[in-house]
This record gives structure tokens, sequence and C-alpha cells, in this order.
């Protein structure tokens, strides 16, 4: 909660200030990686800061955790903190690294918005980053505390035991302990990150959602290959190289978006790559002969780009009242799916379902919106972000 004497100071800078964090956040992160290259090359995402992703994110972040501050003193935005945690965590950030954060930031706002940086906005604003940083270092804490691990000790190396290509642009890689053992537990929706060393000897870093169920004595991940550079530098490495008998980095899994217990209804719904949380999820159900009413839904560009296809169709079969609904932008002659993008409107939907969406932002957006006209309860509605999240404050 911000002090008395912070909260008029915030309100009054808070338009100010969020106008200005586009730029704020660009001359953070330029500062950023002067003074430490290395948080460049081998922990933030190059692609996403090649496109502003994460500087937009981090600037969404901000103005959406001050102002839920102003707005609901007494409460924290918990799903947003949790869900920058968890990404935070299977990076592996420390608790040090946020002092240099701040220091980066604070330089940043002093340089774009000048002497309007008062010594008491500048007290009030250092409040809101170490309420905030505070509350993601607890978080985090707590996280490695779960894992079995020490702060940002979540790297391990793991061995490819197989793969497989789903389609032209997805390929499957199941992992293994070089040494046999039992992989780590987790929870159906939850992602790893994998490192890679590059030819340019950066080790970057990507999350991918573990694909099959909790308990097997070997994980799986499904990558899809992105084009450009540096965005896509990490899937093209891992499709061009990566073959059973090699290593890579694999951190603990984390992740919030993850199959609730109980036995109410669920609206599982998924567009392109989306949809491997979304295996997960249904792979733990089918092994539990779970009765759950299970309405899943996919959107795909055709039935050859739809990866996992074929097991989505099996695993959905195995649910006594699971029902499979698919749309296709092309759908060729496949009889099992509908034309064009998805349209809830076409479905009976239970009462009281939680939904759990996966895909584009775009998609997510339309499904939320439906969902939301229907009659869900907002705080039913659940969501993961392949990359930043740009959709912070709007739907959390």
């Amino acid at each position: 909660m911000l002090s008395e004497q912070s909260v008029p100071v915030v309100r009054a800078t808070l338009p100010a200030v969020g106008g200005a964090l586009d730029e704020i956040t660009e001359r953070f992160y330029a500062g950023l990686f002067a003074a430490h290259p290395e948080l460049l090359r081998d922990l933030f995402n190059r692609g996403n800061q090649a496109t502003g992703d994460q500087r937009k994110a981090l600037a969404g972040s901000i103005a959406a955790f001050a102002g839920a501050l102003l707005e609901h003193p007494g409460a924290r935005p918990d799903v947003m903190l949790s869900r920058i945690a968890h990404k935070h965590a299977s990076l592996g950030v420390t608790s040090e690294q946020y002092k240099i954060v701040h220091e980066h930031l604070f330089a940043a706002i002093v340089d774009v918005l000048g002497e309007a940086v008062t010594p008491e906005v500048a007290k009030a604003w250092d409040e809101v980053y170490w309420l905030m940083a505070n509350a993601l270092i607890a978080l985090e804490a707590r996280l490695y505390q779960e894992r079995g691990v020490a702060e940002g000790e979540v790297w391990q190396p793991m061995e490819i035991a197989a793969r497989h290509e789903e389609t032209a642009d997805t390929v499957s890689l199941t992992l293994r302990h070089p040494d046999g053992r039992p992989t780590a537990a987790f929870r159906p929706g939850q992602y790893v990150s994998v490192r890679v060393a590059l030819p340019d000897g950066a080790r970057q870093i990507r999350q991918y959602s573990l694909s099959t169920a909790p308990g097997r004595p070997e994980w799986r991940i499904t990558v899809k290959r992105v084009a450009g550079d540096p965005a896509g530098e990490v899937s093209s490495w891992l499709h061009a190289h990566a073959a059973p008998g090699d290593r890579v980095d694999v951190s603990e899994p984390f992740g919030d978006l993850v199959l609730p217990e109980g036995d109410g209804p669920l609206l599982l719904a998924s567009a392109g790559i989306g949809s491997t949380p979304m295996l997960a999820m249904l792979d733990h159900l089918a092994a539990a002969g779970s009765t759950r009413r299970v309405v899943v839904v996919h959107a795909d560009r055709s039935p050859a780009g739809h990866a996992h296809r074929q097991e989505l169709h099996r695993l959905v079969g195995a649910l006594p009242q699971g029902s499979l609904h698919l749309w296709y932008e092309e759908p060729g002659d496949t009889e099992d799916a509908r034309p064009g993008r998805v349209d809830l409107g076409a479905l009976d939907l239970p009462e009281g379902l939680t939904a759990y969406l996966c895909g584009p932002l775009p998609f997510m957006r339309a499904v939320r919106g439906d969902l939301l006209a229907r009659g869900v309860a907002a705080a039913d509605v659940h969501y993961e972000v392949f990359g930043p999240d740009l959709w912070l404050g709007s739907a959390a």
C-alpha cells in the first residue's frame, strides 16, 4: 500500500509518467545494456528487444501496478504479479538484479522528465518501484523454494531423447535427464525455459510449454519455427540443430496457467502453437479418467499446419464428457472443422465454466470478449501469453 504522502503525488504525476513510459523504458534498456551487455546476451530475449515488445510490456506493467495502487489501495494486482514472477523464476532472475534495474530505470526517468522529477516525485515513484519489486522478489523466493532450488539456480542439463517433425514448421523434442532419473513434477499447463548457445557466443533463452501430462519419465516441448533474426534465433537453431543425444540447458517448470482441481466444467481454447499447454491438461485429465465436462476449442490455419492434430482428437475422445470444436482458415476437404474464425456463439457452453486461453492476442481478446458477453465472470477467464505480456492491465 502506498503511503499517505505518496498517494497524491503518484496520482498527480501518473499521467505524465505514463505518457512518457515508452521513452523512459527505451532509454532504460539502452542504459542497462550499455552497462551490463551480458544481460542482453544471456538473459533478455533479443528478439523482444528488437521489436520493442519487452519495452511495451514493462511500461504496461508499471502503469498497471501504479494504477492499481491508487484505485485499489487495499489489494495487490496478484494475477499480474504472479505471471511476471513465474516468468522471472523461469529465467533465474535474482533479487540483486532488481537493484540494477532500479538504478537504470530511475536514471531514465530523470533523463526523460528532467526538472519535473522533484525530490518529492522521486521519492513517491521510488516507493512504487520497491512495492512492486519487493512483491515480485517475495513471490519469486517462494517459487524457488517450492522447486527446491536456491535463488536463480533453476538450470539443469537435459538430453534430447527423441525428435518428431509435427508439421512443416513445428518439431517436438522429448527431454530426459542424462543419468536416467525421473523428471521433476509439474502442474499441467506449465512451461520450461530452454537456453542454447548461439554462434555469436550468446546464450539465449525461450520458454516452451510442457505438452504432455506430468508423472512421465520424460518431458516434451513443441517448438514452432519463428521467422526473422533475432526473433527466431532460438527456434531456428533448435529446428536446424537439435538432435537425439544432444544436451540443452532446461529450467525447472514454472507458469501460473495451470489446470484447476475439482470437477467443474472447463473451456480450453487455443490457436496455433497455443495448443501445447492444453495438450498437457487434456493428457492429465485423460490419464486420471476425469469425467469433467471439457469443451475444447482450437483454431489454426489448416489441418496440415495443426501440430498434434491427431493427438488432440485422441485425448478429447478419451474424455467421457469431452467435446472438440475446430476452426481452420483453410479447412480444405476436412469434415471435422468449421471454416473461418472461432465463433463461440455456435457452441453450447456449460454454466459455471472456467476458461483457459492460449494463442495470439487478437484471438484471446476475441474469445474473452465472447465469454464475457455470455455471462462468464472475468475472474473465471485465464490466459497465457507466449512472450511479453502486452495485455497487462486489460485482462488481469
